[in-house]
């Protein structure tokens, strides 16, 4: 949204703002973009008074810094603060932090601006929830999921007018849930609209920051209870991590993946412990229930030893699974099932293709490895004359292809089935694991997974085809949504390491004396015409 005109802008946004309320024609056929249009209806449903004079509180004062102290925002305020603060002090602005259901936890900046924020509740305390005071930067990032710019007339609360806001929201990466929101508010004319890509880096780089120490916990738990994982003696099993998410395993949904646990209300009770990574959450600390937070269940309820004596889970594929608790987390494994074989296959820029078999390892040809993509990636199986229109194309021979597939069950036994062609055993491929995180939009399992195109040095037609679709979406996804971690390991792979449009993202994205600054720009000054 750029606007050339301030004053006109707001004043614009004012005679829009009698029509709507007044029900009255808008000016020139003009309306409300449609964010804020959506963002009007909620709140009007919720029964918002346009005429409120200022957010209710939520907190008593002297709750505040306890509860702040405990929230998990609390822990990335040294980050936002030290990213913006300067800059919101220095331009007259203020800066917000709140918890996930609006409530402000945390407020900093120009002192003169603080005095007027007082007034309208823009201050520790207090709630700014779409359904508390309508449309606002705060309560409409909340309640979207997604950073938003909200200026003068667009708030419903006319006593907001003379403000504009820049707001976006922070995600936990190990729950998946939003943890709280992080807000720059200002006069009309003082608050650029670009100021909202300021506040969305910003909630980005704490996201990473998440991401890091999820991982560091990651590599704990494993490290913790890898011995359960081999106690099983091959049969099937997983560490699952007290959120839901597969950290280690042999279960075909792979590493990854992500279960549905039990409600809290069906498990026993338990207590967290220090192990535990929901503890602390705003749920332990808010002084009544009726204050509870949005999106806490999976880091702060189902911690170690809050499972009892284990519980039953239904898995994606539909196959029934029992949890056992762990410090951290959960053992998850498939009772009465028996081992089956296990076909791991690394193709993601894989030149001299190999595959794992049970824990042996399996040199493939080049037509082999093709042949086993293709029956990873059309688990119903092929017939003779399919397996060779995708191998070969028009100009394929069945027989040529039965006389590969014999070839192939002589290296894999059963492995391989017949009629029709397909695989019978779990198979764990990095390339449909590719598939499933960038389905989800995952940039970070993107990132770490990808290694280079689909066996690249393939002709098959069908494989070819995968192949650009698959790296068509890794660069997609990356340039759109990747932190500047993911485009460095993108920037490792030979698609990414000469790649203009990411060397640019990461010269932009990056210090200048960053290492891998330096790096980009010395790559782009070599693909320079």
């Amino acid at each position: 949204m750029r606007i050339s005109d301030p004053d006109a802008h707001s004043t614009r946004l004012r005679r829009l703002y009698e029509a709507v309320l007044t029900g009255g024609p808008p000016p020139d056929g003009e309306g409300f973009r449609s964010l804020i249009s959506a963002s009007w209806r909620r709140s009007l449903a919720a029964g918002v008074d346009p005429c409120a004079v200022s957010a209710p509180p939520a907190f008593s004062p002297g709750d505040v810094r306890d509860i702040r102290s405990a929230h998990p925002m609390g822990g990335l305020l040294p980050l936002i603060t030290g990213t913006l603060l300067h800059m919101a002090d220095e331009t007259a602005h203020v800066l917000i932090v709140t918890d996930a259901e609006g409530r402000v936890l945390w407020r900093g900046g120009s002192s003169r601006v603080m005095g007027r924020a007082d007034e309208v509740g823009l201050a520790d305390g207090f709630h700014w929830g779409e359904r508390m005071v309508g449309t606002n930067g705060i309560g409409t990032a909340l309640a979207t999921g997604r950073p938003v710019h909200v200026c003068s007339a667009e708030h419903l609360l006319g006593v907001l007018h003379p403000w504009s806001c820049s707001s976006a929201p922070i995600t936990d990466p190990d729950s998946g849930d939003v943890l709280g929101c992080i807000d720059i508010s200002g006069v009309m004319s003082a608050l650029h609209p670009a100021t909202v890509a300021l506040v969305e880096t910003t909630a980005r780089l704490a996201e990473s920051h998440l991401q890091l120490r999820m991982r560091e916990r990651d590599d704990r738990f494993r490290a913790r209870h890898e011995g359960r994982l081999r106690a099983l003696r091959g049969a099937p099993g997983a560490l699952v991590t007290a959120t839901g998410r597969i950290v280690a395993g042999d279960l075909a949904m792979g590493r990854g993946g992500r279960i549905a646990l039990p409600e809290p209300g069906n498990l026993e009770p338990g207590t967290l412990g220090p192990g535990n990574p929901g503890a602390g959450t705003p749920e332990s600390v808010t002084p009544d229930a009726g204050n509870r937070g949005a999106g806490n269940r999976g880091a702060g309820s189902l911690g170690a030893g809050n499972l009892g004596a284990g519980g039953e889970v239904l898995l994606p594929d539909g196959r029934a699974g029992v949890l056992e608790p762990l410090e951290g987390g959960f053992l998850l494994r498939l009772p009465g099932r028996s081992r089956t074989s296990r076909l791991i296959l690394p193709f993601l820029g894989a030149e001299h293709p190999w595959a794992r078999l049970d824990g042996v390892r399996v040199p493939l040809s080049p037509r082999h490895a093709e042949i086993l993509a293709l029956l990873a990636l059309n688990p119903r199986g092929l017939t003779a004359d399919r397996l060779s229109l995708l191998l070969y194309g028009d100009a394929g021979n069945p027989v040529t292809a039965r006389a590969e597939i014999h070839r192939l069950r002589a290296q894999l036994g059963p492995a391989v089935a017949a009629k029709p062609y397909r695989l019978t055993c779990a198979v764990e491929a990095d390339f449909l694991t590719l598939k499933r995180l960038l389905a989800a939009e995952d940039t970070a399992g993107v990132a770490e997974i990808y290694r280079g195109p689909l066996l690249p040095a393939s002709e098959s037609p069908a494989i070819r085809g995968e192949r650009e679709e698959l790296d068509g979406q890794v660069h997609a996804c990356l340039l759109r949504r990747g932190t500047p971690d993911d485009l460095w390991a993108y920037a490792g792979t030979e698609p990414g390491r000469n790649d203009v449009h990411v060397l640019e993202r990461l010269v932009a994205a990056l210090p200048a004396d960053d290492p891998r600054a330096v790096t980009a720009r010395i790559r782009l000054a070599a693909c320079d015409p």
